[in-house]
This record gives structure tokens, C-alpha cells and sequence, in this order.
């Protein structure tokens, strides 16, 4: 039997820095997207493509997440799945999901994650098959999620969680927030040569317009100082210290 075909994913920059994720299956032809933050430009990209979206998938309730997920549903008839422990903060929820779930987009299966933090029912999906994991605000390039909602012990876990997986996962988050998690994390890591070769290399894509998103699990954990962190207690200290930081 032929191995099913990979789950396709373009990024869709909306807003200021944020990214929704499409995703397609080339053989049934069903198409979804990860956090819309905005409808048009995610419509423009289905439609110049020729996907039609079936399903909407949310990680947590943030605007910058969800802005376009009424449109989107409105447009498009979609059937839109989230936390469902924000479910009282996100209108337009059709399916809610949490911890050990699985949703589906044709033959591709996704694991919904409970990563707590950034908010407290903020969920990720890991499509383990295709080595795709959708992380929302949770984990960025280099850098991970404020802590609006959690504590630094919720986000530890989460990184534990992460740093299990295959380093040829690709992430794809829902922020452009490479350049400045960069400077950040060769101001407490200015010895590391792998932080300082990739930082010269996000300078260079950025510089070309060009995303610097996805990147793999591998890259992070070799420099990414909140993946890095030995307690919760050093990710607690490294998170304030970002939130302080003006490099």
C-alpha cells in the first residue's frame, strides 16, 4: 500500500506577526487552518489555491487567534474546533477538545495537548505522522509564550512535553517573533555558537522578507534557552527577564 500523502501546510502571515497555518490533504482534497486571526487574508490564500476549508482549529481564545474564525465559519460553513476550557471565550466553537483528544483532517491525525500558561486552556495539535506540531503562543523560535493565564511550572511542563518529541518535528506557532527571541537569547547564552550562527541566518531572512517559521524541535533544543531550562524555577527567572528586556 502507498504511504498516505503528507499533509500540506502554508503559513498565511495576518495582522502585525502572526501566522494562520492552512493545511491540505492532496488526496481527498479537504483543507483546514490553525488559528485565523484575520478572514480575508486566509480566504485569498484557500481560494488562490483552490482549497476548500472544512474545518477551523483554535489553540486558545486570544483576538490575534480568532478575529477571523466567525467569517471564516460564515464563508466557508466550516466546522470550527477549541479549548474546551475556554469554550466561554470563544463564541464561535462548534467541537471542543482537550487533553488525549484526536482530531482529523482526512487521514491525518492530530493529538490535542493541554499546555497551560500562556492561557489556562490552551491546547496544541501534534501531528505525529507528518512530524507537524501546531504550538500556538506556547512555544516560539528561541523563545516561549508570556504567562498571562499560568505560572512558570505550567509552561516547564510544557516544554518537558516538547523536548520529548522527535527533533525532526517541524513547529509551526502563531507569532513572528524570531529576531527579537534571538537577541534575547544571546544576551543570557552568549557563548553558544549554534545561537549565534542561527541568529545571523534569521537576520538574513528577515532582512529578504522571508519567514523564519516553521523551524524543527532539533534547532530549539539547541537554542532556545526556555527549552533549555533545567527547572521551573529557571524558566520562570528567564521569562521575566524577557519580559524586561529591551536589547
Amino acid at each position: 500500500m502507498a504511504d498516505a500523502p503528507k499533509l500540506e501546510v502554508v503559513g498565511v502571515p495576518v495582522l502585525s506577526d502572526n501566522y494562520a497555518w492552512l493545511l491540505f490533504d492532496p488526496a481527498t482534497q479537504e483543507a483546514g487552518v490553525v488559528d485565523p486571526g484575520e478572514a480575508e487574508p486566509v480566504l485569498a490564500a484557500a481560494n488562490a489555491r483552490g482549497w476548500h476549508l472544512g474545518q477551523v482549529w483554535v489553540t486558545h481564545w486570544h483576538q490575534d487567534h480568532v478575529g477571523g474564525v466567525e467569517q471564516i465559519r460564515r464563508t466557508t460553513g466550516a466546522l470550527v474546533t477549541g479549548p474546551k476550557a475556554e469554550a466561554d471565550k470563544i463564541a464561535a466553537l462548534d467541537a471542543l477538545v482537550d487533553e488525549g483528544d484526536v482530531i482529523r483532517l482526512a487521514s491525518h491525525t492530530a493529538q490535542v495537548m493541554r499546555v497551560p500558561g500562556h492561557t489556562q486552556g490552551h491546547v496544541a495539535f501534534h501531528f505525529a505522522e507528518d512530524s507537524a506540531l501546531f504550538t500556538g503562543d506556547t512555544l516560539f523560535a528561541m523563545g516561549c509564550g508570556r504567562l498571562f493565564e499560568g505560572t512558570p511550572a505550567d509552561m516547564w511542563g510544557n516544554m518537558q512535553r516538547y523536548r520529548a518529541m522527535p527533533g525532526e518535528t517541524m513547529v509551526y506557532c502563531g507569532h513572528e517573533y524570531t529576531q527579537s527571541n534571538a537577541r534575547f537569547a544571546r544576551h543570557v547564552d552568549p557563548d553558544n555558537t549554534a545561537l549565534e550562527e542561527r541568529a545571523m541566518h534569521v537576520d538574513a531572512a528577515r532582512a529578504n522578507g522571508k519567514p523564519t517559521v516553521p523551524f524543527t524541535l532539533e534547532e530549539e533544543l539547541a537554542t532556545n534557552p526556555f527549552l533549555r531550562a533545567g527547572s521551573a524555577e529557571q524558566l520562570g527567572k528567564l521569562r521575566a527577564d524577557k519580559d524586561a528586556f529591551r536589547g
